[in-house]
């Protein structure tokens, strides 16, 4: 089996983003199945063939030991992996789909804490062929800080988690309430040249007290050379379309007749039309600052 493990901070858009690739890739004629693996999801989007709600929920568990969210959600992802038969058995149900696993919110349990991670070993051991898709909200574009920080934190899963990886910057539609970004899109999705995010950080108060600090957290996501975003507009075809082909790609899916038969008629019914990448682009002019865009023409 083949799939998607669906992973990033909470509000990043995750069952969003199930929902909608559900509903893309069953255009393609690809059978899906979603695989609720969060315990807090009680108002799902999708229908879901497995729901760990089945086995644990983390109302019970707060309730019953007195946690509270993230104690509770590390608690249950521990339950899970300890009674792992009960996932293996419900897999059976679908065997032979596409899985699409939606995951927790909370960034320790993928950057941490252990039990995502094994069992994800585990469902490797019963050949289960996952991507890790972590998704990042685009507003945190906007603030440099906040930037460097999902910088950290996506290279520190992919580190964690041991998957092929895809990092997808998500909501590029809704980067306009944000504000201006201070480089061109470009800028953050291939995270080009990261000594301009310290010169964006400069006037931050905080910034003069830690800049050794910054700069060397900036030099490890440099060195390792690893992270990299998508862009993505759930509600756009081509955007999707992009995101899927590079997350098969990555865990080596092939495209039987039908879908591939339905893929190229999309792209013949999308010639002459505006691409996704045109589209980013006409955002990132939109709401990039002019004076810093044109400081960056070198890089750009």
């Amino acid at each position: 089996m083949f799939g998607q493990l669906v992973i990033g901070p909470p509000g990043s858009g995750k069952t969003t983003y199930c929902a909608g690739m559900v509903q893309f890739l069953a255009g393609f004629g690809r059978e899906v199945s979603v695989i609720n693996l969060d315990p807090a999801n009680d108002i799902l989007p999708y229908k879901a063939d497995v729901d760990i709600s089945d086995l644990i929920t983390i109302s019970d568990v707060m309730d019953t030991l007195k946690l509270g969210p993230n104690g509770g959600l590390i608690y249950c992802m521990e339950f899970l992996e300890k009674n792992f038969e009960w996932l293996q058995t419900s897999l059976e149900q679908v065997k032979d789909k596409y899985l699409l696993i939606d995951c927790p919110g909370q960034v320790e349990l993928y950057t941490h804490n252990n039990s995502v991670r094994n069992i994800v070993t585990k469902l490797s051991q019963l050949d289960v062929r996952l991507v890790a898709v972590h998704l990042v909200d685009s507003h945190y574009c906007s603030d440099a800080s906040k930037f460097v920080s999902v910088l950290l934190t996506s290279l520190s899963t992919m580190l964690q988690i041991e998957l092929p990886h895809v990092n997808i910057l998500s909501k590029c539609d809704l980067i306009e309430k944000f504000g201006r970004l201070a480089f061109n899109l470009d800028f953050y999705t291939e995270v080009l040249d990261l000594s301009y995010i310290l010169d964006q950080l400069k006037d931050d108060p905080d910034h003069q007290k830690h800049k050794k600090l910054n700069a060397a957290l900036i030099d490890i996501v440099q060195d390792y050379s690893l992270v990299s975003f998508i862009p993505l507009i759930v509600q756009d075809k081509e955007s999707m379309l992009r995101v899927m082909q590079t997350i098969d790609k990555a865990n080596g899916y092939v495209f039987g007749d039908l879908e591939e038969r339905n893929i190229q008629s999309m792209l013949s019914c999308a010639a002459g039309a505006q691409f996704e990448s045109e589209k980013i682009q006409t955002v990132s002019e939109k709401y990039v600052d002019s004076d810093t865009k044109l400081s960056m023409g070198d890089v750009n």
